[in-house]
């Protein structure tokens, strides 16, 4: 915990908060133990109460603490724990109100002892000798003391008032376990329909509009090579119409094999590594050891990894060859990307590597970049099988 000086906002603010909490706790501990007795109007105040509380520590703080769902039954936990802040509150308030008040209220009377008779007022006139110097210096002593004390003691009650609220206003535990879960799942969900999804627009791609790009080819094609009489623009223009279909089709073709490979479902990540590796524009060196395949959507997130990483090699890196490495143990799946290029990568360099970064962090993954300037460079990522 860093201490914070006696003259700074946050000493102020963790004074300001006790201060201000003593009053409020008070007030609400009061109103929640009259009406405990009419259990449908507390189950009402309740919500109010616990608001106000996560305001003032979020204000004077910048604290915030989760709120819990609404309890619907009067048994309920989390209600429990509510109503028992609202009474420990005031204990724990004043207790730290009145310690926090004497170290301060003791550092000004201390460091007020130097003054002459005609300043001082009561209570100081009365506590201080100013015939005796060395009552005087013990004074002021004890008040520069405690002037450094203040702060660290308001930090530190302020920190126990903040783990109470915490522990008691918060969720639980369990419920936050349940939350983890929850959102671990739903996670999951999404991940599994959006490559659902790209996998729908692969065949629709593969059996709509790629068939007719072929299509078309094949037609402009039979007629660049049929019709030779035409004039020379006409012939001009079909030749064009005819180079331009073909390259359409590649971009398509290159657009689907990105999205989903078939050869990924049919015959899993090695095979289609392999297909990536041998359409790189420099030699690839792959080597593949997995015993039994991961889950669907981690082998798509591996496949795009490999795939954007010689992507990136391929623009970026001036490379010479690179290297792939895919290994399974137990339920983790480790992969390393070499290659012997310029280096200088960052994670916040450009979208690749970052897209990179967001597609590992969604199945929990790890990523490791390594890449001085000069190279080589080498990517490392850990992935769950399942």
């Amino acid at each position: 915990m860093k201490v914070p000086r006696p003259w700074s906002a946050r000493a102020w603010l963790d004074t300001a908060h006790l201060m201000v909490g003593l009053p409020v706790a008070i007030v609400l501990g009061g109103l929640t133990l009259v009406l405990i007795v009419a259990p449908p109007l507390l189950r009402r105040g309740l919500p109010w109460f616990t608001r106000v509380q996560r305001s003032r520590f979020e204000a004077f703080l910048g604290a915030r603490i989760p709120p819990v769902r609404t309890p619907s039954q009067w048994r309920s936990p989390a209600t429990w724990r509510q109503i028992g802040y609202h009474l420990l509150s005031p204990i724990v308030g004043m207790a730290a109100a009145f310690l926090v008040a004497v170290a301060w209220g003791g550092a000004i009377v201390g460091l007020l002892s130097f003054l002459p008779p005609k300043l001082q007022r009561p209570p100081l006139e009365f506590v201080i000798d100013l015939r005796d110097n060395r009552v005087v210096m013990i004074f002021m002593a004890i008040g520069l003391v405690l002037l450094l004390l203040a702060p660290v003691l308001a930090r530190g009650m302020a920190a126990l008032d903040l783990s109470v609220a915490r522990t008691l206003l918060g969720p639980s535990r369990s419920e936050l376990g349940q939350r983890i879960e929850t959102l671990t799942e739903s996670r999951a969900g999404v991940i599994d329909a959006a490559d659902a999804e790209r996998r729908r627009i692969e065949r629709d791609l593969h059996d709509g509009a790629q068939q007719r790009l072929v299509s078309l080819a094949m037609n402009l094609g039979l007629a660049r090579a049929t019709l030779t009489d035409l004039p020379e623009p006409a012939k001009e223009a079909i030749a064009q119409a005819h180079e331009e279909a073909k390259q359409a089709l590649k971009e398509l073709r290159d657009f689907v094999r990105g999205l989903h490979p078939a050869v990924l479902n049919d015959q899993g990540l090695d095979a289609a590594l392999s297909g990536v590796a041998a359409r790189a524009p420099f030699p690839v060196k792959l080597h593949v050891d997995i015993d039994r395949r991961a889950s669907p959507t981690i082998e798509a997130v591996a496949f795009f990894i490999v795939s954007e990483a010689l992507t990136n090699i391929a623009k970026h890196a001036a490379a010479t060859k690179a290297q792939i490495r895919v290994r399974r143990e137990h339920d983790r799946l480790h992969m390393l990307v070499y290659d012997d290029g310029c280096g200088g990568a960052r994670l916040d360099g450009g979208t690749g590597l970052r897209g990179l970064a967001q597609r590992i962090d969604s199945v929990d993954g790890t990523l490791r970049l390594s890449s001085p300037l000069g190279g080589p460079t080498t990517i490392e990522v850990d992935l769950p099988c399942e």
